[in-house]
């Protein structure tokens, strides 16, 4: 039983289980390598080591209550999953684009990689290619839509910004992790170009049916 290993550990492990608990409901992620923008190096996350000791113990615990926690040493994430299908965020339609695009550019640069598979870009990096795939409404984004994209997937350690300042309107380098495989794993690529599909033929639709009232407006 989980609470019988719980009670024989430390009261310093029991503290670090109840906090790490709360990260893992709310962050959803957690990778093994983070980037110090102050020192302008990854190392090792420390959490990551102690969920790594008190796994099986908080595997149990979340299994009871309808949660499956999973671990993938070979990429360096944890992730948090409800059995049931509850709490799941929704993103707006922006956010979602902007992942996609970085499953993309990370699909292209994981090869040229570092050997923490982490993949750098930049916040224009992503937009522009956004523009090409031809999924920004008229080739446009907002300075909101890019903040709120951003910190939204930084907050489930998809994604880190390189410098020690806030989230810019103007752009920031970034670091895609190995957690945005948890998302979209590799079979779910096909999957996500078809959506993507679907989603410009959409645009382009509504964007006809604009202009053919703009027309008729003007006869």
């Amino acid at each position: 039983m989980w609470s019988e290993t719980f009670e024989a550990l430390s009261n310093y492990e029991k503290g670090e289980f109840r906090r790490l608990a709360n990260y893992l409901l709310s962050h959803t992620y957690l990778v093994r390598d983070v980037y110090k923008p102050d020192k302008q190096w990854t190392e090792p996350n420390g959490d990551y080591r102690m969920i790594n000791r008190l796994f099986e113990c908080m595997r149990d615990y979340f299994y009871v209550s309808g949660w499956r926690l999973e671990k993938d040493d070979n990429y360096g994430v944890i992730s948090l999953i409800n059995e049931y299908d509850h709490n799941r965020l929704r993103m707006d339609r922006f956010t979602t684009l902007f992942l996609y695009t970085c499953r993309l550019i990370y699909e292209e640069g994981r090869e040229q990689g570092d050997n923490l598979h982490i993949v750098r870009t930049d916040t224009s990096s992503i937009v522009e290619k956004m523009r090409t795939l031809g999924l920004l409404n008229k080739g446009k984004t907002t300075q909101k839509e890019r903040l709120e994209a951003q910190r939204t997937l930084s907050h489930f350690n998809i994604i880190q910004k390189t410098e020690t300042t806030a989230w810019s309107a103007e752009g920031n380098g970034v670091l895609i992790f190995t957690s945005i495989l948890s998302i979209i794993p590799n079979q779910g690529i096909n999957d996500m170009m078809i959506e993507l599909e679907e989603l410009r033929t959409d645009d382009a639709d509504t964007d006809a049916e604009i202009e053919a009232e703009e027309q008729e407006d003007l006869e």
